[in-house]
Parts: structure tokens; C-alpha cells; sequence
């Protein structure tokens, strides 16, 4: 692989759900090193790709190419190495209720990478304290903590095996403004401290404009615009237009029932 190859490449990539197309020929390239958030309404397909990409859904076609490898249609031993580079922050942050917050963040370490649990417990609280969290949170109860305090704890768990690829799921949701700004910063430098590649998915145009060097907009089951965080502003796209504005009025027409 050459320092210009992506380290994600998607070409013509189509997934339906019975009689319904939700991606109808996704074309997408994120370099190393990159951050890129592909935005986009509900429905317009952003959670579908991040699956396809992750191997939890299988496209109908097309091509999902990881570091030069195939991903479609890779299963087994070959799959599980793949997937070993990958870091995740769930949407609703997906904590196990059942395991203090230490353990949360050291799961991959024990069940995938066989770590004892006294080393792996060290890391886990190393990457807190990246998240700016204490040890005092390490004993914690998932229950016990606040919504942000929940986030920032996903995202430890999230960079705990030091992944090369991270992808983010509606980073800032359910977030009051100020601590969406916070999870914002903590993505940027955590990645940044990773050297990660990154791939978001929101369609909060706030934490898109923080978090991305680039930006990629998905409708109709296509990329229809890509380009710089500085170009936003002066897109000629209409439906880009409409939607980084939050217009109701505009090309996009929002299905209203009576």
C-alpha cells in the first residue's frame, strides 16, 4: 500500500432492505490519517455504510476495500484481522451495564487480545485519563454516570487497543451544546494522538465542522458532494446548501403525514 492509497476505499456499493435501495452506488475514499464525516438526513443511509464497512451488513454489490483487501464477501480468520484495527464509538455508547467503567474500556483488551486483567486495567486508566476522567471513575457503575461521562467512557473503550481506523456513530447525540463541544475536542485529539484514520457519521453540522477534515454528504444513496471543511461555506450543491442550513424549504422534501 502507497501513502496515496486510501485506507478505506468503497466503489459502487448498493444495499437494500427488501424492496427498498438504500445505498445505490456509494463511492468513497479516506486516506491515512484522515478524518472524514459523511453527513446526511435520517434515512439517507449513513448507519447502512458504516455497517457495510464494519461487515455487519453485506451490500448487494461493490467493492470495500481496507488497506488494500477486499472486505466483501472475507470471512474468518482473515475478517477478525481486519476488524482488529478497528476502534468504535457507539451512538448510545453501548456500555455494558453489568461491568464497572474499567472494565468497559478494557473489554477488547481481555476478550480479543487476551490481556490479564492487571495490565489491562492499567491501560484503562490511562485511556480515561486521555478522556479526562479519574480512577475514581474506574469503579463506577455504567449507571452512575452522566450522559457525557457515558460518551467519554465509550471513547476510551473506543481508543484502548490503539486502533488504526475509528468510527464514530452520531458522536454528539443526546448531548447539551457545551458537552457536545467537549466530546468534539476529545475526538479530535485522541485521533490526532493515535495518528488514527476516522470515519463519522452525524448530521450535526457543529460536531462535523470540528471533527472533519473532510466532509462528505450522503442522499438519494449516493455521495452527491465531498470537500473540505473550508469549502462548506460556499457549496454550490443545493442539497448540500439546504441541509448544512437546516432549511425546510429547498430541493429535500421531509415526508409529512396529516
Amino acid at each position: 500500500m502507497t501513502a496515496a492509497t486510501p485506507k478505506i476505499r468503497l466503489r459502487d456499493v448498493h444495499k437494500r432492505f427488501d424492496t427498498k435501495e438504500v445505498l445505490t452506488g456509494v463511492d468513497l475514499d479516506i486516506g491515512v490519517g484522515e478524518s472524514v464525516v459523511v453527513i446526511g438526513g435520517s434515512g439517507s443511509g449513513k448507519s447502512v455504510t458504516l455497517k457495510c464497512i464494519l461487515g455487519l451488513l453485506e451490500p448487494e454489490s461493490g467493492s470495500i476495500v481496507i488497506d488494500g483487501r477486499e472486505m466483501v464477501g472475507l470471512g474468518g480468520r482473515e475478517r477478525e484481522q481486519v476488524l482488529r484495527k478497528f476502534g468504535m464509538l457507539f451512538q448510545g455508547s453501548a456500555l455494558f451495564d453489568s461491568l464497572p467503567v474499567w472494565e468497559n474500556v478494557a473489554f477488547g483488551l481481555i476478550q480479543a487480545k487476551g490481556l490479564a486483567r492487571a495490565p489491562a486495567k492499567e491501560i484503562a486508566l490511562q485511556k480515561l485519563a486521555q478522556v479526562g476522567l479519574g480512577p475514581d471513575v474506574a469503579e463506577l457503575e455504567p449507571a452512575e454516570l452522566s450522559g457525557g461521562m457515558r460518551k467519554r467512557v465509550g471513547l476510551a473503550r473506543a481508543i484502548a487497543t490503539d486502533p488504526e481506523i475509528i468510527f464514530f456513530d452520531e458522536p454528539t447525540t443526546g448531548l447539551d451544546p457545551i458537552m457536545g463541544d467537549v466530546i468534539n475536542d476529545l475526538i479530535r485529539k485522541c485521533v490526532s494522538e493515535l495518528g488514527a484514520t476516522a470515519l463519522s457519521i452525524t448530521h450535526d453540522m457543529a460536531s462535523a465542522r470540528k471533527i472533519a477534515d473532510r466532509i462528505a454528504m450522503l442522499y438519494g444513496g449516493k455521495i452527491i458532494w465531498s470537500g473540505k471543511v473550508s469549502e462548506l461555506d460556499n457549496v454550490t450543491n443545493p442539497f448540500v446548501d439546504q441541509f448544512i442550513h437546516g432549511r425546510a424549504e429547498g430541493p429535500i422534501k421531509m415526508e409529512l403525514r396529516a
